[in-house]
């Protein structure tokens, strides 16, 4: 497959307002999700009561979120030492979201749901923070992973989100897996002249601070960091119909290295 049809890299640094980068009728619209960053300056805000499911995932900087007659201040510095702050919300809740500093970045997700459920806005406190692979392989696919909602915690919800810490020189989708469902990766490094590695399916790219990928459902894509830079990827998957988000599908000829007593070489 074509580099470009897979990888987007995003103007740098970003305008300010929204910055679209996948769209259901637009670009990637096998995604069937709308993504995109809003890159904000102090006293800039977002106003969105569309008849979309959103979700509003604090990448960077000072914020205060207003929906359903709450309100809740959020701040960030740097997404690979901090948990995140997500607000996730049914079609036609209105949102306001306040910059309260300049460069402030919020990624925004969004799809089409007919079905309603309660807002939630997902504090630091609540991520599931988990540490993949370690254990196994000399440690060499250890990553940080955090689920911010899935089917657990939003089972009426279409959308998928959360985030993986790529630690330096490993891997992380490892072993290789898939799923149906279409997912979209964003990704930072630090510093921020780092790069890594996406496979999808047979093909690898090489990706960079900002940029995105779009993984078509059914195709493996394992993911690395270069050694000396470390990497994140903001993950987001659309449930399907009949068929939604559950467990990641490992490919059988690599299913050995789930078991934590695999001998690799060298054998230790």
């Amino acid at each position: 497959m074509l580099r470009e049809e897979l990888i987007i890299s995003a103007p740098k640094p970003f305008e300010k307002g929204y910055n679209e980068i996948t769209a259901m009728d637009g670009r990637a619209s096998e995604m069937l999700m709308d993504f995109g960053i809003y890159y904000l300056d102090k006293g800039m805000e977002i106003n969105n009561e569309e008849d979309l499911e959103r979700a509003y995932l604090l990448l960077k900087g000072k914020i205060v979120y207003e929906w359903d007659g709450k309100t809740q201040e959020a701040s960030r510095n740097s997404v690979f030492e901090e948990n995140p702050w997500c607000l996730h919300v049914p079609a036609k809740t209105k949102v306001i979201i306040k910059a309260l500093a300049s460069g402030t970045e919020i990624a925004e997700q969004k799809t089409d749901n007919e079905k309603t459920f309660p807002s939630k806005l997902y504090t630091p406190e609540e991520c599931l923070s988990e540490q993949f692979g370690a254990g196994t392989l000399n440690e060499t696919a250890t990553r940080t992973v955090r689920t911010i909602f899935d089917d657990r915690n939003a089972p009426d919800a279409n959308l998928v989100m959360g985030e993986v810490i790529n630690h330096p020189g490993k891997y992380s989708s490892w072993p290789p897996h898939h799923h149906p469902q279409p997912e979209i990766y964003h990704y930072r490094f630090y510093p921020e002249k780092g790069y890594g590695h996406c496979e999808i399916g047979d093909d690898v790219f090489k990706v960079q601070h900002m940029d995105t990928s779009v993984l078509p459902g059914g195709l493996v894509h394992p993911q690395t960091a270069v050694p000396g830079y470390a990497m994140y990827y903001l993950w987001m998957i659309r449930h399907l119909e009949g068929a939604r988000f559950s467990e990641r599908i490992f490919v059988d000829e690599h299913k050995w290295l789930l078991d934590p007593d695999a001998k690799i070489w060298p054998n230790k």
